[in-house]
């Protein structure tokens, strides 16, 4: 038998790792969301609220439906997968997508751990704990690395920040919906259940 030992770390301590320590690590703490950045550094990502929870679960669901109608396009991924972006950190956006060309140039090896690639398409949602300029530095971080489009839905403000390749952020106040533009054909995301 073997006793279990929790280890609490305060936010101001910063533990660095390597990426193969990374991944001992999220192997054996599947349950916890955990990210590192491009200098190594471990974020671990508390589980969300139930409203968080709830509002996830609607943007999800309405991106899944979409990817299934036009899966020749590419692959969409849940808050679970990793990705190592070219900059070194791994990390796990609330959901993104990967246009087909890129996905099947990967090795079965490579689908099956973390995704070495940047998403084309990422959205964050901030949750109560969430610090926003730490999110709006990921998503530029996401852009960075080769991102396309990148959705910041902020519903503690009521507004979504839109990041895109080359192009400054725009900032949207209460939007009832946001287009996938030329990046996903077609997707509109509703809003109506994240903002209430």
């Amino acid at each position: 038998m073997t006793n279990n030992l929790t280890l609490e770390l305060p936010h101001e301590l910063l533990l660095q790792v390597t990426q193969e320590q990374f991944e001992a690590l999220s192997i054996v703490n599947r349950y916890l969301r955990l990210e590192r950045t491009a200098a190594g550094e471990l974020i671990v990502n508390p589980p969300t609220g139930g409203e968080s929870g709830r509002r996830n679960f609607s943007i999800t669901g309405q991106f899944a439906r979409w990817q299934e109608e036009h899966e020749d396009l590419g692959e969409g991924f849940d808050s679970s997968t990793g990705f190592r972006l070219p900059n070194g950190a791994d990390r796990s956006p609330d959901a993104a997508w990967v246009i087909r060309e890129r996905w099947e140039s990967l090795t079965p090896q490579q689908r099956k751990g973390f995704v070495p690639l940047c998403p084309d398409f990422v959205i964050e949602l901030r949750s109560e704990s969430d610090s926003l300029p730490k999110l709006q530095a990921k998503m530029r971080e996401y852009i960075d690395n080769g991102a396309k489009l990148g959705w910041l839905i902020d519903p503690q403000n009521q507004r979504v920040e839109i990041y895109r390749a080359g192009r400054e952020v725009e900032v949207l106040k209460h939007p009832s919906s946001l287009s996938g533009e030329d990046i996903l054909p077609g997707f509109v995301l509703s809003l109506r259940r994240v903002w209430i």
